[in-house]
């Protein structure tokens, strides 16, 4: 299988590092130089190009599956709609026309475009609500990367990803040491996010559909750091509600927004697909980062 990675970043990398080990093909594509490098030292092929540029995808070969998994590098929601909308519209209006056109056609979103449940369960049958003008854009995303597809004959999936982390996307500190405002965590493994991908384009799956990308225990972040500490041998960390942090800051009508926004994401689906995860909780999935933070602490990092 030919698969091109479109914004072949942190997740992307992964992604193109797993196929290959599987035995197939994969090409990643970055705006920089540097990027390019960054591709070719986890060793797969790379191509220098804009997503948002058709004359530049020329430069990227042929495919059986294309992957958008550009970031708008955490701009704002201008900036989100020139990748996720214009650029993922240039990107599938490109490769579905091609003469040697992909099969399929996933672009990875966000599970915030679910929005504010109250701390509820949402799955892949709950209607989303998106909050902020950037899930907003995820959203009309999502449409563009299973309808525009279509019209050319080709399979649209929309992987909803989860908060990610992983190396160098721990954050562990953060945790430990606190403030710790009240709330749900949604979170992945940049393996698992990567994996579940990788496993839906071998095994066929998910052709026209949505998938969440979470793994199985959405948590309380108080009770995370909790926890945290616990196995970081630390105190408990300090902790706020959010009308404690809403009184306390002076916050963009966004940050307030996400602030009030909590939900438990479902992997039911992915699970029923028979994905098993690397990673299946964050207990297995910070244990590299406890190690590293314990042998730091003795002094022999």
């Amino acid at each position: 299988m030919r698969v091109a990675i479109l914004g072949c970043g942190y997740v992307g990398l992964e992604l193109g590092r797993q196929l290959t080990a599987a035995g197939h093909d994969a090409v990643g594509v970055r705006r920089s130089e540097s990027g390019v490098e960054s591709i070719e030292s986890a060793g797969f092929a790379g191509v220098q190009a804009d997503v948002t540029d058709d004359k530049a995808l020329a430069a990227v070969p042929d495919a059986d599956a294309v992957v958008f998994a550009a970031s708008s590098g955490g701009r704002g929601a201008e900036a989100a709609r020139e990748v996720y909308v214009e650029g993922l519209k240039t990107a599938v209006d490109h490769f579905c026309g091609r003469e040697d056109a992909p099969d399929r056609f996933v672009y990875t979103s966000s599970t915030g475009v679910y929005g504010d449940h109250d701390g509820e369960w949402v799955d892949e049958e709950t209607a989303i609500e998106p909050t902020t003008a950037k899930t907003e854009v995820l959203a009309e995303a999502e449409r563009i990367a299973v309808e525009r597809p279509a019209e050319y004959g080709v399979d649209g999936t929309v992987a909803r990803y989860a908060g990610l982390y992983g190396p160098d996307r721990y954050r562990l500190e953060r945790y430990v040491e606190g403030p710790v405002t009240e709330g749900y965590l949604n979170m992945v493994h940049r393996d698992d996010a990567a994996g579940a991908v990788g496993y839906l384009l071998e095994s066929d799956l998910a052709r026209g559909e949505a998938v969440n990308v979470v793994d199985d225990e959405p948590v309380a972040k108080w009770a995370f750091a909790d926890w945290l500490a616990e196995q970081c041998d630390e105190a408990e960390p300090p902790k706020r509600t959010i009308e404690d942090r809403l009184a306390a800051e002076d916050l963009s009508e966004t940050v307030e927004r996400r602030l009030r926004t909590s939900k438990r994401v479902s992997n039911e689906r992915l699970r029923g697909l028979d994905y098993e995860f690397a990673f299946p909780t964050y207990r297995e999935g910070y244990r590299a980062a406890v190690d590293a933070y314990l042998a730091d602490d003795d002094g022999t990092a």
